[in-house]
């Protein structure tokens, strides 16, 4: 069975990927700020680890970061934390994963949630700097990273996935689309080996679709990770 880590995993979606995939009889380590809020029954039992930290604060990402190696190389993380509010949305949305990314082992799969209000963002990286990024420009760079590392690295594939808008409490009771349906293209690019495109997928509900031409633009994937570098003082490689 797979090693998993799951980020944002307290509610929602990402509690929703972590029990589907924890009840398949997967190894999943679940991130979380508040451990008080993993109050469904059998969580205690279910993970096979819990990391704790704060994700709009860049020690305490490092420090997820140093919990998560004690674990060694996992098969894939998802990286499913996400906030709407600025200006926190971009140290969680896009910070945090990056610097996650670039500190952990090298997973097998590397999945990042993305949305498609993503299409809306800003390909302007001063805002990275400036702390004035939207949650649409989060989510852009969030998936122009995704698809970046689909082919960085020998033996790691990267995908994007927009879960739809969901009745989460991040997405509000009045959420058009299917709850069940947000966790499940998480679940299947996690545990299946068939999956085409192999790599470098955005993802809605099992289908591929275009994303921003910007998220699949090389150029701008360069600038976006040499952006992070500079602001996180964190290399990728």
């Amino acid at each position: 069975m797979a090693l998993i880590l799951v980020t944002g995993a307290s509610s929602g979606l990402g509690h929703d990927t972590a029990k589907a995939l924890a009840d398949d009889g997967h190894k999943v380590v679940v991130h979380v700020r508040n451990p008080a809020r993993l109050t469904d029954a059998g969580d205690a039992a279910r993970w096979k680890g819990v990391l704790l930290g704060d994700l709009t604060d860049l020690d305490e990402i490092h420090g997820v970061a140093r919990q998560a190696a004690a674990y060694g190389r996992f098969d894939t993380v998802i990286h499913n934390a996400g906030v709407m509010r600025s200006p926190e949305a971009v140290t969680v949305n896009t910070i945090a994963p990056y610097v996650l990314t670039a500190l952990m082992d090298k997973p097998g799969r590397l999945i990042y949630l993305s949305t498609s209000m993503h299409r809306t963002g800003s390909t302007d990286l001063s805002r990275l700097a400036a702390g004035t990024a939207s949650y649409d420009d989060s989510k852009l760079w969030v998936t122009a990273l995704a698809l970046a590392l689909a082919s960085r690295w020998k033996g790691t594939s990267s995908h994007a996935v927009d879960p739809g808008w969901v009745p989460t409490r991040m997405g509000g009771p009045g959420a058009p689309d299917d709850l069940t349906a947000g966790h499940q293209t998480q679940v299947w690019l996690t545990t299946h080996h068939d999956v085409t495109p192999h790599t470098g997928g955005y993802w809605h509900h099992h289908q591929t679709q275009e994303p921003h031409p910007a998220a699949q633009d090389e150029r701008f994937q360069s600038r976006l990770v040499r952006a992070l570098e500079n602001h996180t003082g964190v290399p990728l490689d």
